[in-house]
């Protein structure tokens, strides 16, 4: 798959270095890095068989796709991947970045968040996710409160969709790597 002539000046867009050393990458080490971005094993296989990719923008929407056809079993896996918000993964420097609105946060809003995450598993058998990057420590416990009340099948729909958020913030930085 290659692309066009860029409008402007009729050259080839060039391809990004993480996207490029992505796309020549053994697939073992693109399957290892799609991992860090997703732990849906069904979500990296997919994007694994569609290699390569010409531009950033063509990985975001076959993203999107298998996204979109993870089975709730595939979307339990991928949730396992991601720690509860406000207790980052020790040694992780993604879910620090992430979840940085937490950082500052006062003891009474992170105990009040931990609280929040065990009733949110309780109720819906997996930890609360949310795109959090950019979100402050208040914004993602008012989230938790209003989506305590979903139903479980509401509820996987916003989780798809947040996971796509992620897994596209995640990309981006994969693909935009200067070096590995």
């Amino acid at each position: 798959m290659t692309s066009g002539p860029h409008p402007l000046s009729g050259a080839a867009p060039e391809t990004p270095a993480g996207l490029a050393r992505f796309n020549a990458s053994q697939d073992s080490a693109a399957l290892a890095a799609l991992h860090e971005v997703c732990a849906s094993s069904a979500w990296g296989s997919k994007l694994l068989a569609q290699r390569p990719y010409a531009t950033a923008e063509a990985l975001f929407d076959a993203s999107d796709a298998a996204m979109a056809e993870l089975t709730a079993e595939d979307l339990a896996e991928a949730m396992a991947g991601h720690p509860p918000i406000g207790r980052p993964k020790p040694g992780d420097p993604t879910s620090s970045r992430e979840q940085s609105g937490m950082s500052g946060a006062s003891e009474e809003l992170k105990a009040e968040m931990l609280e929040l995450n065990l009733s949110y598993q309780d109720t819906f058998g997996h930890v609360f996710l949310i795109c959090a990057t950019g979100r402050t420590g208040e914004q993602m416990r008012d989230a938790v409160r209003e989506r305590i009340g979903n139903s479980p099948e509401q509820e996987r729909e916003i989780v798809r969709a947040e996971l796509g958020k992620i897994n596209r913030i995640r990309l981006t930085r994969l693909v935009e790597e200067e070096s590995a």
